[in-house]
């Protein structure tokens, strides 16, 4: 009987182990969308800390370009998350839609990035952007 119950718990431990793991990778769920309104979306985002949903122009070669808007994130699940174009998005323009962290800048709830800034910055778990590139429809 204390091995069955000892098995249980070290099974139960991996298990929850597993699914906290599972629910904290980072990752951006979105796709292609209208943004006339001049809004883009993501239906979900996971990020590991307080930071930013970044959208960045790109095209076919799939770098990061200028800025075009951003959402505050926080820590864990996000959903229907909406950033405010700030500049001019056309049909067919592809988007990338990318997590920042917070860290680096000089105050806190500011998005301070600029293109090649450290300042709120991408993370890059593994060394890889977290990102997901969509067309504006």
């Amino acid at each position: 009987m204390r091995n069955s119950v000892a098995t249980i718990f070290a099974l139960c431990l991996t298990a929850g182990a597993a699914g906290a793991d599972g629910h904290a990778a980072p990752m951006v769920d979105a796709m292609n969308q209208d943004v006339s309104n001049g809004i883009v979306s993501a239906e979900k985002v996971m990020a590991g800390e307080n930071g930013w949903l970044v959208v960045h122009r790109t095209d076919a070669e799939m770098k990061p370009g200028p800025v075009v808007g951003y959402a505050p994130l926080r820590a864990g699940a996000n959903t229907d998350v909406a950033a405010i174009l700030q500049d001019n998005v056309a049909s067919g323009d592809m988007l990338m839609l990318m997590v920042h962290s917070e860290a680096g800048g000089t105050a806190t709830g500011v998005f301070e990035y600029t293109l090649g800034a450290k300042e709120d910055g991408p993370i890059k778990p593994d060394g890889k952007l977290v990102m997901q590139v969509i067309t504006a429809d």
